[in-house]
């Protein structure tokens, strides 16, 4: 078969439109949820070695935190936008366009990783400046956060080509990705950190370049896997030209996202702000915080990975018109989050301390680290349950093309409540206090999203036909 007509023939059948509901999200989901618990632990890891340098490191990687949410949070709202319109397409049997969808995609990625490196060269600095933390922990936040924004075109491309791949129903591939960047973050980390095998020890900088060495390694794999592994997508990058009218569809769904995200850095920079001010726990609590972060990606993540193969699903059959698959694919996705959450609250609150232990500070005093960290787990996890029927309902607003209900609900939890909650709560003095504005506001979160769910499907989502029997 020449170039030419291969380029031409059209895929068969996708299995997001025939596989029954129940087989088709466990095999989309379980590769994704399995890599973003390598990632989870890569990330806890990651902090386990630097609470090994000292408590200014583990605080200063917690500083930089909300720039390098945002960086991922820019990659994998774009890629939510290629996501559901490359699925759709598919779902319409429009193969060009789809093709067009992921040139685009690629194309912003690489401006993302211009802006970042612009701003990790010249705007890192100004930034750990704001962040209201003693000058040791700003010099080593500058130093970690500059590699990891100069060298941001590794997750960059990472996330945009596993997004192709998880377009397509190729879930299993992203696994492999994601795996073996995470397990080249946690090989080289102990000997950049510590400085094994006759490097120097390079501290907080040594786990940003195991950081980002992992990212640019599986970035690598994912293109490969897109080249000779995705026969639905053509790439044809020597004779692209930017569409402004896709990438204008791309951020009309990603744009949200994305927002979504640098709202969620924010908050944390806020609460950051806000903790490092209270003097009962000697600046404890704002340790803690970032501990408790690295601690919920357990649970998270893997939801997060749950929620990324529901999307292409949902996304997919929305574009073939087939509601009784999207609405059972919905209802599998609330019983999966709710046990992800419930399993989070449970080890929480049975077993705060241990979970503590994992990290011991240098230069800490363990005692109130473990006292104010225990109050902070057992009060913060009570919002958990709650937060997994909300990330579910969120996943169908991001495939149906209503990020902005996604953004809505965000904006309202973190912004409108969390934290003016969370600052209301520190006039008592008593870090303490402050933990019970993470369940406030997920009530709210609940309601919110309910009430945009309702709206939507009584608008839009009962008027689609109900498709073929859902097996």
């Amino acid at each position: 078969m020449t170039d030419t007509k291969k380029a031409e023939a059209k895929p068969s059948e996708n299995k997001m439109g025939t596989m029954p509901v129940g087989k088709l999200l466990i095999t989309m989901s379980l590769p994704m949820i399995a890599s973003m618990m390598v990632q989870a632990l890569y990330n806890v890891v990651d902090s386990i070695f630097v609470a090994r340098v000292s408590k200014d490191a583990l605080d200063a990687v917690g500083a930089a935190f909300p720039v390098q949410n945002i960086l991922i949070g820019v990659g994998t709202g774009t890629a939510v936008g290629v996501n559901a319109l490359l699925s759709k397409s598919l779902g319409q049997k429009e193969y060009d366009r789809a093709n067009r969808i992921a040139e685009n995609g690629i194309f912003l990625a690489f401006c993302a990783s211009v802006a970042f490196l612009l701003f990790g060269l010249f705007g890192v600095d100004l930034y750990m400046q704001s962040c209201n933390v003693s000058d040791g922990v700003r010099t080593l936040g500058t130093d970690y956060l500059q590699i990891v924004c100069v060298c941001s075109f590794g997750v960059l491309f990472q996330v945009m080509f596993e997004r192709l791949l998880q377009s397509t129903g190729r879930t299993l591939f992203t696994m492999f990705t994601q795996g073996i960047g995470a397990i080249i973050n946690l090989i080289l980390d102990p000997i950049f950190i510590f400085g094994y095998l006759g490097l120097p020890a390079m501290g907080v900088k040594g786990a940003a370049y195991a950081t980002v060495i992992g990212q640019i390694v599986a970035a690598i794999l994912a293109v490969v896997f897109n080249v000779f592994k995705n026969p639905d997508i053509r790439l044809k990058l020597s004779r692209f030209r930017p569409n402004v009218k896709i990438i204008g569809r791309i951020y009309a769904i990603g744009v949200p996202s994305i927002l979504m995200v640098g709202i969620g850095s924010i908050m944390t920079y806020c609460m950051q702000r806000i903790l490092s001010g209270m003097k009962d726990t000697a600046g404890m609590g704002y340790t803690v915080y970032n501990v408790y972060f690295k601690l919920q990606s357990f649970f998270f993540m893997p939801l997060f990975g749950m929620n990324n193969g529901v999307i292409p699903i949902v996304a997919y059959n929305y574009g073939a018109r087939n509601r009784k698959r999207m609405m059972a694919t919905l209802k599998l996705a609330m019983i999966m989050a709710f046990c992800f959450m419930a399993a989070g609250f449970t080890t929480m609150q049975v077993f705060p301390k241990e979970l503590l232990s994992i990290f011991k500070p240098e230069n800490c005093d363990l005692e109130l680290f473990y006292d104010v960290g225990s109050t902070a787990l057992r009060i913060i996890c009570i919002h958990l349950p709650l937060a997994g029927f909300c990330i579910a309902i969120g996943s169908i607003f991001q495939a149906l093309g209503r990020s902005i209900f996604s953004m809505t609900v965000s904006a309202a939890r973190q912004l409108v409540v969390l934290i003016p909650a969370a600052f209301l709560l520190s006039l008592t003095g008593k870090v303490s206090s402050v933990w019970w504005a993470f369940p406030i506001a997920e009530v709210m979160s609940l309601a919110v999203s309910v009430s945009l769910f309702v709206y939507l499907y009584r608008k839009e989502i009962k008027h689609i036909p109900d498709g073929l029997p859902v097996k």
